[in-house]
């Protein structure tokens, strides 16, 4: 079973379809991974800390949705006879070069797998073959930033959350100390953490981590729970409603977040990490 099927085949089981998968067969793909994180891009933890083995979860997360978000921006390359395609990856080499992913068109399809094109390598953009099919074309970087102010916390807004929503539907993301304690003690909790953040986030608004989630730009504050910890155990996602006010409705795992958060860049802070 070649490796592109049995990743068609765990997607399904999870419900999960890969774009890149179907836009292209990628021979040897962990190999190429493993090439991208360890030789070609600039050095980044890609697995978290937890991670029993390497397996660069955070980079293929962050390629497929990358891959996306440049599809509907319409920013995936190809030449006048469409025999080649490629994209900007948004990384970049240790002198600052330009990463892209080069394809060729896939004539020799198998088992029914119909992907136009076959994955050829990740290439800098000094590299010959970009430049002799790609000549003076090369397409963009994915685009978060049409709207600066929202990736800001401003100290200003007042922020709402809705406390019954974030508990009813994000039960299982908390600490399993909290798994059993009762709605008000949870509210009690979430309430006091919320503030406590709040606070903080208005005299030092790089707590705030801006995140890309279903086609939108939203906040990231730390929530902890846990007495005595020095690390948070969530993250409260906060969305802009209008111009004098935030919401918050739900919260991730630290995990969902740094995923969603490294989308846009490489979070610089304290307390979101690998």
């Amino acid at each position: 079973m070649t490796t592109l099927i049995f990743l068609y085949i765990i997607q399904f089981m999870k419900g999960f379809f890969s774009e890149l998968f179907k836009f292209a067969f990628i021979p040897k793909y962990e190999n190429a991974i493993q090439y991208l994180g360890d030789n070609l891009a600039d050095k980044e933890d890609w697995d978290f800390s937890d991670s029993n083995q390497k397996n660069n979860s955070i980079l293929k997360n962050y390629l497929e949705f990358t891959f996306r978000k440049l599809k509907n921006e319409k920013k995936i390359a190809f030449t006048k006879d469409n025999k080649y395609s490629c994209f900007n990856t948004g990384l970049l080499t240790e002198n600052l070069e330009d990463i892209f992913a080069f394809f060729e068109e896939y004539k020799n399809h198998r088992a029914g797998l119909q992907t136009p094109y076959c994955f050829k390598a990740f290439l800098k953009k000094s590299d010959s073959s970009l430049l002799r099919h790609f000549p003076g074309n090369l397409p963009d970087i994915a685009n978060y930033f049409d709207k600066p102010e929202l990736l800001l916390f401003n100290p200003k807004f007042e922020l709402i959350p809705d406390i019954d929503h974030i508990i009813n539907d994000n039960i299982a993301r908390f600490p399993p100390h909290l798994h059993r304690a009762d709605d008000a003690e949870l509210r009690r909790q979430i309430t006091g953490a919320i503030e406590d953040v709040r606070k903080r986030a208005r005299t030092n608004y790089k707590i705030a981590v801006p995140q890309y989630y279903n086609g939108k730009i939203q906040l990231l504050l730390p929530l902890s729970l846990t007495s005595g910890s020095p690390n948070p155990d969530l993250a409260l996602v906060v969305h802009k409603l209008n111009d004098k006010m935030y919401t918050a409705r739900t919260c991730l795992t630290l995990k969902m977040a740094y995923n969603n958060a490294r989308l846009i860049v490489k979070p610089q802070s304290n307390w979101l990490k690998p």
